[in-house]
């Protein structure tokens, strides 16, 4: 049985800053993207929407971005400043310096780029895993499931193809890789289809495939992150969006993941790449080696 949820959170709403001026904006960050801290994904969509505000250029469309998270960001003020650095005919590059309580909080770099005649490669397939209808739903009412006490998984509806749901008993270690399906239950839309600046929230969702391959035991972990990247390489008007990732290693208290999105037709929306810091909250941390399994 799923969970009541409350009324869904709208992203655009949540992360639109006003103008101030100058290429500075002002943002009230809600807490209803929150993990522990608001999702850094949030974060980096909040900057990227202040750097479209200012290019003022539907034309200019998010190609690829980069954060570098400074400092812990709380809900309540947050200050953009937003520097083009070049507006050519084809691509302008930002830059985004955020501020939360006068510390510098996060910066973001980012290249808008408009659409124009070149070759058409695909280069990788969508991952076997069984389409959102098929696969079971994370936010079930498990009195072990941390999922529904975090606000940000309140805003899709996310659904397991790929790994265990490591709160039921039962489940065993496997590969450091997961995959998700994500629908934001207040949709996301522009006249493209799904709004790619919509994508970091999802993108940043990486750690639960170290979790698949630590397997049961009494170790709990953190993951907040260091960077994140985002390539967006094409659009599409479907709603889910499969998240395929993976940790290929995690050492000394850091840890690196990259992930593929996909829609359920089998289109590559985005690249994924992440560093994180793992905090250890309950348990020894473990020594896996998973690299060899199935």
């Amino acid at each position: 049985m799923a969970p009541a949820l409350g009324p869904a959170a709208d992203l655009v709403v949540d992360t639109t800053p006003h103008a101030r001026g100058d290429g500075r904006y002002l943002l009230d960050l809600a807490d209803r993207w929150d993990f522990l801290y608001p999702s850094g994904g949030v974060l980096v969509t909040a900057a990227l929407r202040a750097a479209a505000l200012e290019l003022a250029d539907d034309g200019l469309r998010l190609a690829s971005t980069t954060a570098i998270f400074c400092e812990p960001v709380k809900p309540g003020p947050l200050e953009l400043e937003v520097v083009v650095l070049r507006r050519g005919g084809a691509a302008a590059p930002v830059r985004i310096v955020a501020s939360a309580n006068q510390l510098r909080a996060y910066e973001v770099s980012a290249t808008f780029c408009r659409d124009r005649p070149g070759p058409d490669v695909r280069g990788l397939a969508m991952p076997d895993v069984p389409l959102p209808d098929a696969c079971p739903s994370i936010l079930d009412a498990h009195p072990s499931n941390p999922h529904p006490r975090m606000r940000f998984f309140n805003q899709f509806d996310v659904r397991m193809a790929r790994g265990d749901r490591f709160w039921l008993p039962g489940w065993t270690a496997g590969r450091a890789r997961q995959a998700r399906w994500f629908r934001y239950r207040a949709p996301q839309r522009t006249a493209d289809g799904l709004d790619r600046l919509a994508l970091p929230p999802i993108a940043d969702t990486l750690p639960g495939a170290m979790t698949q391959a630590i397997g049961p035991g009494d170790y709990r972990f953190y993951a907040p992150s260091l960077d994140l990247t985002v390539h967006v390489v094409d659009d599409t008007d479907r709603e889910w969006i499969l998240v395929d990732a993976e940790v290929p290693r995690a050492r000394v208290g850091w840890a690196i993941g990259r992930a593929s999105l996909w829609d359920d037709t089998g289109r590559l929306l985005a690249i994924v790449s992440q560093a994180m810091y793992v905090r250890t909250l309950t348990g020894a941390p473990p020594m896996v080696d998973a690299s060899d399994r199935r």
